[in-house]
């Protein structure tokens, strides 16, 4: 006797199917990206509707690459305006953090756009620490279009057959939208984590160059 076994389809992980178009994909791309650590929906968006011919994947990369990067602009703006609200105390202790962040802060902004990591985790220290905004903009939006690309290429040639295994033996999508929401509760607190280590401890061994507090004071008094 024959059984049938059900599964969630691709398209039933988030609410927008293909066809709510260009405009669409631009919502859900830009608030995707605007809530930290879960950009989760608005990859399977775009990887579902570069599947076929219906949407030119070229329109789709460029679509995701700059709504993905105006929603992390707002996000590093806003930590770059943190340092305000955060006591001194918090300051003095991420400031090797900051250094180190900055030193590489334009090929990390970079890996952690090109990459599906939480690339929040990166950019908040860059605004923290008050990164160059014009080249945080070039290394972002630069990323993002080489991920955006992956994703169409990898979905228009290849079709969903890398992800269909993985969702083979799921029939509700309710637990995949609540490990999404728990993943990002957990990468927020690995944020304020962040906030309250004493880095000057755990970058002093290997890269005491982050300890230097020369010229910190004016920076400070600047900001």
């Amino acid at each position: 006797m024959l059984t049938t076994r059900c599964c969630v389809d691709f398209s039933d992980l988030f609410p927008f199917a293909p066809e709510v178009g260009y405009f669409g994909l631009t919502l859900v791309s830009f608030f995707g990206s605007l809530v930290p650590f879960v950009p989760l929906p608005s990859f399977l968006l775009l990887a579902t509707m570069a599947v076929g011919d219906q949407f030119n994947i070229h329109v789709l990369a460029i679509i995701s690459a700059i709504t993905s990067t105006a929603a992390k602009q707002i996000i590093f703006y806003v930590s770059y305006g943190g340092r305000k609200i955060i006591t001194e105390k918090t300051r003095k202790r991420m400031r090797p953090f900051e250094r180190l962040v900055k030193r590489y802060g334009a090929g990390a902004a970079f890996f952690a756009a090109a990459t599906p990591i939480p690339d929040d985790l990166v950019y908040v220290p860059l605004g923290l620490a008050k990164y160059n905004p014009k080249r945080f903009f070039i290394a972002t939006f630069t990323g993002k279009l080489v991920l955006s690309y992956v994703i169409v290429l990898i979905s228009h040639f290849l079709g969903l057959s890398l992800v269909d295994p993985f969702l083979e033996d799921i029939d509700d999508a309710t637990p995949i939208y609540i490990g999404i929401i728990g993943f990002g509760g957990m990468l927020t607190g690995v944020v304020i984590l962040l906030l309250r280590l004493d880095w000057a401890k755990i970058l002093g061994k290997f890269a005491p160059w982050t300890l230097d507090d020369v010229n910190d004071d004016k920076k400070d008094s600047k900001d």
